[in-house]
C-alpha cells in the first residue's frame, strides 16, 4: 500500500486566523486526511491573521489535492497557493557547467583559449591518446537515452526523458565525482540511435545507455561495443544485475543456502531480468526458470525472439512449462523485474523454507512487501520506504569511477561480478534487513571502483603482448 513520500511533497501558503490554536488546527487537518506534515512556517504576521507556509508529504496528486482541500475546510482558512516541491526542483533543471580553470586575464586566456590551445589541439591530433588526458573525455560520461522506456513508464519521448537523464548525471557527480551529460536523442530507429552515438563517442570516456526500450537496446549495446573503444553500459541492464546478484549473495549468506542448490525465478525478461539471468549463470545456480506475460520461457515454446532463445536454451533444466504461480512452487528465490500485484499470499506459500524475494517493480512491486514477509525469510524492493532497497546507484557511479581511472577502452562480465562482489562485501554480516548497504553509504563508489579497476588492470595484463 503506498505511503506518504516525498516524491508527493507540496507547501501550501494559507492565511489562518491568528491564534494559539492555529498551528496545531492545521496539522490535525492533514493528518485526518493521511498527510504528514513535514514542515510549518510562520510568512508573516497580523494582528489578526497569519501567513503560514505548511509542507506536508502525500501519496499521490490525488491525495494532494485532498490535503489542500481539508485546509481549505477549515473556518476562517484561505489557502493562497499549493507548490509541489518535486517540480520546484526541477526548474529549469538539475544540471549547469562550471568552468574548473580561472580566466582572470589575458595570460589565462591566452592558455585556455586562443592562441596557446592550438598546442594541444595538435598534440591530441599527433596522438589522438592523449584525448583522455588532455580533455574533459578523463572523466565524462554521455547518458543516452531514445525515451522509448522512461522509467516505469513506458515510451516518453526524448524531451521527457531528460528529468531522469539529468537525475543520472547529478548521482554520477554526487557519489563518484563523474562528469556526465544527458544525450537525449529524438530518434528511435536503431542504426540511427548507433550512428549518432558513434559519432559523438570521441568526446566521452564512456557511454551510459538508459531507459531503451528491449529488445532493441541488446542490438544497440552489442554493436556500439563492437565499434567503440571505450566501454558501454546499460544501465538498466548491468547496473540492476550488480546489485541485485550483490544482495543475493548476501541474503542467501543469511539464510545459509547455496546458489548452486537454489532454484531461483526470474519474473520479466526484458532489459533488467535477461542481464540478471546472464551474470546469474556466472554462480551456476541449482535452476533458473524465467517467467514472461506469456508464462514460463522454455525451448518449445512458440514466438521466441533471439533474446528469449537464448534464455530457453540456458535455464530451465527441466523444460517446464506454465504460469508463474506454476514456478514459484519449491523455489528460493524469487527475482521480479515486472509489473506490480502478479501474486499473493497463497502463491508465496508454496516456494521453499526460508525463501528470498526480491520484488523490485516499482513503485508497486509484484507482491505486497507486508504480505511477503509473513512468508519469506528475506525481502527486498526497489522502494526507498521499505529495507533492502535494490538501487542502480549503488553500482553505476563507482563501476564508472573505476573504468574512466583505469581507462578502460571496454567493460566485461569480470569487471561486473567484481562491482557485485564489492558491493556485497561493504556489508560484513548481512542480516535479514540489511543485505545491501544504503545508497549514502559513502564507502560504496570507491570499492566498487577499486574492484573494477582491478578487474580492467588484470584484463590489461591477460591480454598485453609478449615481451621480446
Amino acid at each position: 500500500m503506498p505511503v506518504p513520500g516525498p516524491g508527493y511533497a507540496i507547501t501550501a501558503r494559507v492565511e489562518v486566523p491568528a491564534s494559539a490554536g492555529a498551528a496545531g488546527d492545521l496539522t490535525v487537518a492533514v493528518g485526518r486526511v493521511g498527510g504528514v506534515v513535514t514542515a510549518f512556517d510562520v510568512v508573516e504576521g497580523a494582528t489578526s491573521t497569519l501567513v503560514v507556509d505548511i509542507s506536508c508529504n502525500a501519496m499521490n496528486e490525488a491525495h494532494a489535492e485532498e490535503i489542500t482541500a481539508a485546509l481549505e475546510g477549515l473556518p476562517g482558512v484561505t489557502v493562497r497557493k499549493v507548490s509541489d516541491r518535486t517540480f520546484l526542483l526541477h526548474l529549469g533543471g538539475k544540471l549547469s557547467v562550471e568552468s574548473k580553470v580561472s580566466l582572470r586575464n589575458r595570460d589565462d586566456l591566452s592558455r585556455a583559449y586562443t592562441p596557446g590551445v592550438a598546442r594541444v589541439c595538435q598534440a591530441i591530433a599527433a596522438n589522438p591518446a592523449d584525448a583522455r588526458r588532455l580533455t574533459i573525455k578523463r572523466n565524462t560520461v554521455a547518458v543516452v537515452t531514445d525515451g522509448s522506456a522512461v522509467l516505469g513508464l513506458g515510451n516518453l519521448g526524448a524531451a521527457a526523458a531528460m528529468p531522469v537523464m539529468e537525475g543520472k548525471a547529478a548521482l554520477f557527480k554526487r557519489f563518484a565525482g563523474v562528469d556526465a551529460w544527458p544525450v537525449c536523442l529524438d530518434t528511435q530507429d536503431t542504426e540511427e540511435i548507433i550512428r549518432t552515438v558513434q559519432i559523438l563517442a570521441p568526446a566521452y570516456g564512456g557511454i551510459n545507455l538508459e531507459d531503451i526500450a528491449a529488445p532493441r537496446c541488446f542490438e544497440i549495446e552489442r554493436r556500439l561495443r563492437e565499434m567503440l573503444d571505450i566501454p558501454v553500459f546499460h544501465d538498466d541492464q548491468h547496473g540492476t544485475a550488480v546489485v541485485v546478484l550483490g544482495a543475493l549473495r548476501n541474503a542467501l549468506r543469511v539464510v545459509d543456502k547455496k546458489l548452486t542448490d537454489a532454484k531461483v525465478v526470474v519474473c520479466g525478461v526484458g532489459a533488467a531480468g535477461s542481464a540478471i539471468i546472464r551474470l546469474l549463470r556466472s554462480g551456476r545456480p541449482g535452476d533458473v526458470l524465467a517467467v514472461d506475460i506469456d508464462g514460463i520461457v522454455h525451448p518449445g515454446r512458440p514466438g521466441l525472439d533471439e533474446n528469449l532463445s537464448w534464455i530457453a536454451h540456458h535455464t530451465n533444466t527441466a523444460a517446464v512449462s506454465g504460469t508463474l504461480a506454476d514456478a514459484l512452487v519449491g523455489a528460493d528465490v524469487f527475482i521480479g523485474v515486472s509489473a506490480p500485484d502478479l501474486f499473493g499470499a497463497t502463491e508465496l506459500a508454496t516456494m521453499a523454507d526460508d525463501a528470498i524475494v526480491f520484488a523490485l517493480a516499482n513503485p508497486d512491486p509484484e507482491i505486497d512487501p507486508a504480505v511477503a514477509l509473513q512468508h519469506a525469510a528475506v525481502v527486498a524492493t526497489g522502494r526507498s520506504d521499505y529495507p533492502n532497497q535494490i538501487n542502480n546507484v549503488l553500482a553505476f557511479p563507482g563501476v564508472f569511477r573505476g573504468l574512466l581511472d583505469a581507462q578502460a577502452r571496454d567493460i566485461t562480465d569480470a569487471m561486473l561480478l567484481a562491482a557485485s562482489a564489492a558491493i556485497a562485501d561493504v556489508v560484513p554480516e548481512p542480516n535479514a534487513s540489511f543485505i545491501v548497504p544504503s545508497v549514502f553509504d559513502a564507502t560504496v563508489a570507491p570499492a566498487v571502483a577499486e574492484a573494477v579497476r582491478q578487474a580492467a588492470a588484470t584484463r590489461r595484463e591477460q591480454h598485453a603482448p609478449p615481451t621480446s
